[in-house]
């Protein structure tokens, strides 16, 4: 698995007129190949009358499962480029779909996979990326008084901040590179004289 890894932000959409063909691209983050296929399923059923819905994936930190489809187009010529254009960016956890409206004029297979590549490089050009990473999650149950120090400390420091819960006491959350969990637990110690409880838990990937 890869340390960090980037998407987008959220979904985008451009268009470009090529010889009368119009090339709509969507551009959307998912995160496994079943939210995949009900996007490339939703595009499809906005565009009824488009003649081609061509599509491409990639899912996982390390980009591990690629899928692309030509969607009626000449083999080669619209899935393949786009997928291209989708891995050079060095983007994962994301589907392209671009459809097309024929304008009536041949593009050839040169001028399909020139077409289908730049669609979805002009939309990874406007999306806003995403820097994912994996982080421990990290209890630390101590004193009111001491949570909030310790929360201010973090935040001095980066560390992600989770979910609280209060009782006679707070359990704080906070989501930390693992090399950090010693430093955090050496911190709750220090300001706590030794009463705060640190407890890891689970490893996952968060928004950076």
């Amino acid at each position: 698995m890869a340390a960090e890894y980037e998407t987008i932000a959220e979904t985008v959409e451009t268009e470009i007129e090529i010889s009368r063909s119009r090339f709509i691209t969507r551009l959307e983050r998912v995160k496994d190949e079943a939210a995949a296929r009900e996007v490339i399923a939703a595009v499809r059923a906005e565009h009824p009358r488009a003649r081609h819905h061509c599509s491409a994936f990639v899912i996982g930190s390390d980009g591990r499962v690629q899928r692309s489809n030509d969607d009626g187009e000449p083999s080669g010529t619209a899935g393949a480029p786009m997928l291209d254009a989708l891995t050079s960016a060095g983007l994962s956890d994301v589907v392209a779909v671009v459809t097309r409206y024929f304008g009536g004029v041949l593009l050839g297979a040169g001028g399909l996979t020139r077409a289908y590549r730049s669609s979805v490089a002009g939309a990874v050009l406007e999306a806003k990326r995403q820097r994912r990473g994996l982080r421990r999650e990290v209890i630390v149950r101590c004193s009111y008084e001491v949570a909030a120090q310790i929360e201010a400390e973090a935040r001095r420091r980066g560390y992600g901040i989770g979910a609280a819960e209060y009782s006679d006491e707070v359990a704080q959350g906070f989501e930390i590179a693992e090399e950090e969990v010693v430093a955090l637990t050496a911190l709750a110690a220090e300001l706590s004289a030794g009463a705060a409880h640190v407890e890891a838990g689970g490893i996952s990937y968060v928004d950076l």
